[in-house]
């Protein structure tokens, strides 16, 4: 199984992925955990994961712990005196910084959706869409990218034999599951969570994305939610949405049923046993990464994306 997430900064990404990784020092050849924020980095508005961080659990599950998307820190650091991106996309093209830096999260939206089984989508509190609208410009934009297990060195041949039309039935898409982190008290109710969820599946009715009618995601209706139903209890029923309480220094909370790391844990085991949508193929961890490798520059020259940002340097909302 391959998990990835994507989110802004300091939603606590690395911490989700920590509790995932279940690192213990006592096992030989296991890789430290996930970098975190420090007050230090916080207090400097600075991102702490750069590019994309991978790690393999004792359980063999593969976790991509990735840089954030919307960060003015990540913008900054890409930004030459004169306004133009430092970091080539899209074949080298001079592109300006905050052109380059929209472009650099739906790529890497793009490639999540392609490599991994299941996709977390973190965003802070429940009333920020700029998340799920991203992950909607990524389905739109993920065109022609083909399941990572009809890349691998065996089916290679077969695959460039075969036409566009055929190849284009070979597309893959990840699962998402959506954490809204960092909330407080008053967001932790059946009434908003149910709306949260149906507002969830209104966004994504027409995407490829299957949301809400996912073989995993049991049906839970207004009609089936008692009134003295337990947040606990209808969240461990709704496998696509996952809310995280704001985390406080001693790690305590003044809710009456959870706190932070005990509701990291359900998360933990709700994910690793979590159906998720699976490659074609097995493959084994060394051609996953050799797949991931070619679909990243599938996605780099994909013209696709090329022709989005065209139509974005058109658009006046960027700097040319």
């Amino acid at each position: 199984m391959v998990i990835g997430v994507i989110g802004p900064t300091g939603v606590g990404k690395s911490t989700i992925m920590n509790e995932l990784y279940g690192y213990d020092g006592s096992s030989p050849g296991m890789l430290p955990p996930f970098a975190t924020q420090t007050e230090d980095i916080k207090a400097m508005a600075k991102h702490c994961t750069a590019g994309i961080d991978i790690r393999i659990s004792n359980e063999r599950v593969i976790l991509l712990d990735t840089q954030p998307v919307f960060s003015p820190s990540i913008l900054i650091d890409m930004m030459k005196p004169d306004g133009s991106s430092a970091i080539p996309i899209l074949g080298g093209d001079p592109l300006s910084a905050d052109l380059a830096h929209e472009l650099m999260g739906i790529q890497l939206g793009v490639f999540l959706a392609s490599v991994c089984n299941i996709l977390l989508v973190v965003s802070e509190g429940v009333n920020d869409l700029s998340m799920w609208d991203l992950m909607l410009t990524v389905d739109l934009l993920k065109h022609n990218i083909p399941d990572p297990s009809l890349l691998t060195s065996s089916t290679t041949q077969d695959k460039e034999n075969k036409n566009d039309s055929q190849s284009g039935t070979e597309d893959y898409i990840a699962d998402l599951c959506f954490v809204h982190a960092r909330l407080r008290e008053q967001d932790f109710s059946s009434s908003k969570l149910m709306f949260l969820r149906r507002v969830l599946e209104k966004h994504f009715n027409s995407s490829s994305f299957t949301i809400g009618s996912s073989g995993a995601t049991p049906q839970v209706s207004d009609s089936t939610v008692s009134s003295n139903m337990k947040i606990e209890d209808l969240i461990s029923n709704q496998q696509d949405i996952y809310l995280l309480p704001l985390r406080t220094p001693d790690n305590s909370t003044n809710f009456e049923y959870r706190t932070c790391p005990s509701m990291l844990g359900m998360l933990r085991d709700q994910i690793l046993s979590r159906p998720s949508r699976s490659f074609s193929k097995n493959l084994t961890e060394r051609d996953w990464l050799r797949s991931s490798a070619k679909i990243w520059e599938m996605v780099k020259k994909s013209p696709v994306i090329s022709e989005y940002c065209k139509a974005l340097q058109d658009s006046g909302f960027f700097r040319k």
